[in-house]
C-alpha cells in the first residue's frame, strides 16, 4: 500500500477537530488514519504549540546564527587544511 503524506495544514485541521471535542475514532474513520497517528500529531501539536507566538525575529536571528555557524566552519575547514599542508612541509 502506497504511503500518503499529509501537509501541515491539513494535520492540523484534523487535530483540532479532535480538541474540539469530536470523536478521534470518527475523524480517523474519516480521513482514514490510524488512531496512533492522530496521537502522534496531536502530541506533537500541543508540545509544539508555543513556537505560534514565537517572533518573528527570532526566527530570523535563528536563520542568520545557521549561516554564520556555516562560514566559520567552512574557514575553520580551511585553515585545517593549511595547517595539515604546512605541518607535511616541515616534516
Amino acid at each position: 500500500m502506497k504511503r500518503r503524506r499529509w501537509d501541515s495544514k491539513t494535520k492540523t485541521k484534523i487535530v483540532l477537530e479532535g480538541l474540539s471535542g469530536r470523536p478521534v475514532s470518527e475523524i480517523c474513520n474519516e480521513y482514514g488514519i490510524h488512531q496512533n497517528q492522530f496521537y502522534i500529531w496531536r502530541d506533537k501539536f500541543l508540545s509544539e504549540a508555543h513556537k505560534a507566538f514565537d517572533s518573528k525575529k527570532d526566527v530570523g536571528e535563528v536563520i542568520r546564527l545557521r549561516k554564520k555557524n556555516q562560514e566559520l566552519t567552512q574557514i575553520i575547514g580551511s585553515l585545517t587544511v593549511e595547517l595539515k599542508k604546512t605541518e607535511d612541509e616541515f616534516i
